[in-house]
């Protein structure tokens, strides 16, 4: 597949998500924030791109990937389309390479394939978040990211009747919530600390701030079995149109997301015990 045809099916798929946006369907931002719980190793494009082309994908990977697992491709399945970067290396003389791991930069971007697990079979996958209203040792794990990263964590009654608060360098939360109440504000309070303590917070609203955060918290939340319910009706409002800052705070979504997802999987499992 040439370079014009993934730009187009890269645009449809862009222009899919804005559209039922702007026809107020906030269903479909649900879907995609959703599909970020899922497909958080996938950049924004490529989310877009997967549910465009299979509405209800569960779980991707590349052929050699879904062999590694111990399952094959059914015959007959359709791949799904994404974009995947082609490497360069680089000399050891060029002027790119800023320090001895840097030997390889991308030269430009190529269609590939993955497949959702329905469309293969073989040995059964591990359940990963299959906990249902309850984080579980994620909790845990969550305060433990927060403090590796310098920052104050306690609980004080003070600052109700708000759930939780962010300040540069201080996490507060509202003791007395639910576990899984507990888990989804501090998540929203570390997507403050993550996204907003910087030089978008003037370039944002405080609407805009609160929205994003809640979105962050929604997909962190899916991403390991929590019922996080709906995201805003009027998600699309709060950008006046303007597609390009939307798909630019969704994008912020999806990395704030998946670092904090990746530091939950990194977390030790010793107090499982």
């Amino acid at each position: 597949m040439n370079y014009e045809n993934i730009k187009k099916i890269t645009n449809q798929a862009i222009e899919q998500l804005v559209e039922a946006l702007d026809g107020g369907h906030s269903e479909a931002l649900t879907r995609y924030l959703g599909a970020m719980a899922k497909f958080r190793a996938y950049s924004l494009t490529n989310v877009m791109l997967i549910l465009s082309q299979r509405r209800n994908a569960q779980r991707v990977a590349g052929y050699k990937t879904w062999r590694s697992f111990g399952r094959q491709v059914k015959r007959g399945e359709k791949g799904i389309m994404i974009i995947a970067p082609q490497l360069r290396k680089l000399t050891e003389n060029s002027t790119e390479v800023a320090t001895k791991e840097e030997t390889t930069a991308v030269a430009g971007y190529r269609a590939a394939y993955v497949w959702d697990v329905e469309q293969t079979e073989g040995k059964d996958l591990p359940e990963i978040g299959s906990m249902t209203g309850d984080p579980g040792l994620h909790l845990e794990r969550l305060e433990e990211f927060v403090r590796g990263l310098g920052i104050d964590l306690c609980y004080c009654q003070d600052i109700a009747p708000a759930q939780g608060m962010a300040e540069k360098g201080k996490i507060t939360l509202l003791p007395g919530q639910s576990p899984a109440q507990t888990f989804a504000t501090l998540v929203h309070e570390i997507a403050h600390s993550d996204m907003h303590f910087g030089d978008r917070r003037t370039a944002t609203t405080k609407r805009i701030r609160e929205t994003e955060a809640e979105s962050v918290a929604y997909v962190v939340c899916a991403a390991i079995g929590l019922n996080p319910g709906t995201s805003s009706s009027d998600y699309i409002g709060l950008y006046g149109g303007d597609s390009k800052l939307l798909i630019e705070s969704l994008e912020y979504v999806r990395t704030t997301a998946s670092r904090i997802l990746d530091a939950l999987e990194r977390s030790p499992l010793e107090q499982a015990a």
